[in-house]
């Protein structure tokens, strides 16, 4: 179930830069052209960990892979009340806001990634975003595991693609805008006409 409301969503969307939008588009087909994706499905999770999070987060989404210079994103990031560690976390003022927990394409069932994701999450103080991929698909959860946003990387079309770079990119996550996209929508979804003739009728 997504996330967001439609029209708060695109209220947003169109207000972001549509040439960044435009170019980044070209870069990810670029980075995931046909070749590649071939490629990445013979891989084990191990063999392309890395390579992923530098292929979407570095050259895509513009973060900087510790022990870079302003470093965003931790790898084998640990729990702080466990032994437990995540695949990789992004950092904000040395506070992990997400985690994010990989697989290799022969991942078909979600369910217990997810399990395994949220365990990390609640180890972590701050953190308020999740994200979970096979290498293929990609989700994307805030707080909660009944809602997300799933996008297929192999086969991403522009409007999606759009969606996944607002959310994800460097600038907008550090900054919270896809937690004050969500709590927009939770708003607009108690002022919308339906629920308002639910509450009329109870």
């Amino acid at each position: 179930m997504s996330l967001f409301q439609k029209s708060v969503l695109k209220n947003y969307i169109s207000r972001f830069d549509k040439i960044k939008l435009e170019k980044s588009f070209e870069k990810f087909k670029n980075v995931f052209n046909s070749e590649k994706i071939k490629q990445i499905k013979k891989l084990k999770e191990e063999e392309y960990q890395e390579g992923f999070l530098r292929d979407l987060f570095v050259k895509i989404l513009h973060y900087k892979i510790k022990p870079e210079k302003d470093f965003n994103i931790v790898l084998e990031k640990k729990n702080e009340t466990n032994a437990g560690k995540t695949d990789a976390a992004i950092i904000k003022n040395n506070q992990v806001i997400a985690v994010i927990e990989l697989k290799s394409t022969s991942l078909k069932d979600f369910s217990k990634v997810v399990r395994q994701a949220f365990y990390y999450r609640n180890n972590q103080e701050n953190c308020k975003y999740i994200i979970i991929s096979n290498f293929a698909k990609l989700r994307f959860y805030i707080d909660y595991a009944n809602n997300f946003e799933e996008f297929d990387l192999f086969n991403l079309q522009k409007k999606d693609f759009d969606l996944l770079y607002f959310l994800l990119n460097k600038e907008n996550l550090l900054n919270d805008i896809p937690l004050k996209l969500k709590n927009e929508t939770l708003i607009y979804d108690k002022k919308s006409p339906k629920n308002f003739i639910m509450i009329i009728l109870i």
